[in-house]
This record gives structure tokens, sequence and C-alpha cells, in this order.
């Protein structure tokens, strides 16, 4: 069965733009946009360091059992250093709120989004939440406590 999302605009946003959609057959996310209220319409500018809330000018009901994870486009990463600051984001079923993005510019110049730039991608997937038990200790592995990089570099 394919889940449904349910999106509804925000008052303030420009209904004449795409609702998120996926650009071939094969991808796994849909891309959204920047929707700027009106005030705003001409867009930001990201300093190179900066980061910013994005509005997508949507609201989504998500069904139970699922998130939405928001990650970053990889041109614009790519070719700009522009990328979703907290990738994945996640957007939980139960939220009501307004979509934003946060973007961060990585790269070494001022990078302008425009209304309506396609600014992430969404990405629809299951959620199994576990239990979570006290325990007075844990069983033994190979790998033991061994934290970042114990397993070696490259190999």
């Amino acid at each position: 069965m394919t889940p449904t999302v349910t999106l509804a605009w925000l008052p303030e946003a420009d209904q004449s733009l795409p609702l998120p959609a996926y650009q071939t057959a094969g991808a796994a996310g849909a891309d959204v946009c920047a929707n700027f209220p009106p005030e705003r319409r001409d867009g930001i500018t990201l300093a190179p360091g900066a980061r910013a809330l994005l509005p997508t000018g949507l609201r989504m009901a998500i069904p139970a059992g699922f998130e939405v994870q928001v990650r970053p486009r990889s041109g614009l990463a790519l070719k700009h250093g522009v990328t979703v600051a907290n990738p994945p984001g996640t957007i939980d079923s139960d939220y009501r709120g307004p979509l934003g993005v946060i973007l961060v510019n990585l790269g070494a110049e001022p990078f302008h989004i425009a209304h309506g730039d396609r600014i992430a991608q969404l990405i629809v997937a299951p959620v199994v939440q576990a239990a979570f038990d006290l325990a007075e200790s844990l069983d033994e592995t190979a790998r033991g406590a061994g934290g970042f990089g114990s397993t070696g570099v490259g190999r």
C-alpha cells in the first residue's frame, strides 16, 4: 500500500508553486520548493557559513507509522556547498505545523535562494518504535566498547 501524505497550504503561501514532486519515475525523494511570504519573495542570500530556516508554504499530515525525512539535494551540495543543516531532518507523523527546511552554506561564496527554487527532497519512510529496557550489563561483542574509528581507516 502506498502511504498518502496530505498537504495544506499556509495562508501566505504562493499556491502557484508546485507541490513536492518526484522528478523521475525512480526517484526516492520528492523535491520541495522555497515558498517565501509576499514581503520576502525576492528570496534570501546565504553567506558562507550562514544557515537559515526556509519556508515551504506547506503543512502536512503524515500517516501513523511513517515519517518524512528532509534530505539535501546533491546538486546544491556539490556545486555550491549548500546542504540541509541536520540531515536527515525528521518530520514526525503527529506534527502539523509549518514545514521549514534548515539550509547551511558550507561553500566559499554567498548563495542566493530564490522564491520557487527546489531546496531539499522529502523521503517518506516507515518508522519502528522500540521499547527501551534498562539492564545491569550488556552482552559482549567482538567490537566491544570501541568507538569512532575503532574498526580502522578505510578498511
